[in-house]
């Protein structure tokens, strides 16, 4: 399975909202490859690592006019997609049980991005409540 780029939704919001979708992705990708053995797995960790680069180049340009607490939380994102992309590089380098090891540190990378960036869409969309 190949990890296919993000579907554009006509329901997403802004560009917060189609970050977060995109972390999603990455983190229900990453999840299918770690189910898989063999070359597979390769191909997908190889696919997982662009992604991760591209959703963390994304996030870095949704930081800008966000709240401080927003911005606080898409900093965190990205250092996680950046150690996401550095694990699944890695991965790709390894065999055997190291992969395996490799994949569960893509996957908690992966997760702990997606969650920081859903934090800053809660952290943007409470700011925005309390001024209206």
């Amino acid at each position: 399975m190949a990890i296919a780029m993000a579907k554009v939704d006509t329901k997403v919001k802004d560009a917060l909202d189609h970050v977060r979708a995109g972390a999603q992705e990455l983190h229900a990708a990453i999840s299918d490859a770690a189910a898989k053995r063999g070359g597979a797995v390769k191909s997908d960790l190889e696919a997982a690592s662009n992604k991760a680069k591209s959703v963390a180049d994304s996030v870095k340009s949704a930081i800008s006019g966000q709240n401080d607490i927003a911005k606080k939380h898409l900093t965190e994102a990205v250092t996680h997609l950046e150690a996401t992309q550095k694990h699944a590089t890695e991965s790709l380098k390894s065999s055997g049980e190291a992969v395996q090891t490799s994949i569960k540190k893509v996957l908690a990378d992966a997760r702990a991005a997606v969650q920081k960036v859903s934090e800053a869409v809660a952290a943007k969309r409470s700011a925005a409540s309390k001024h209206k």
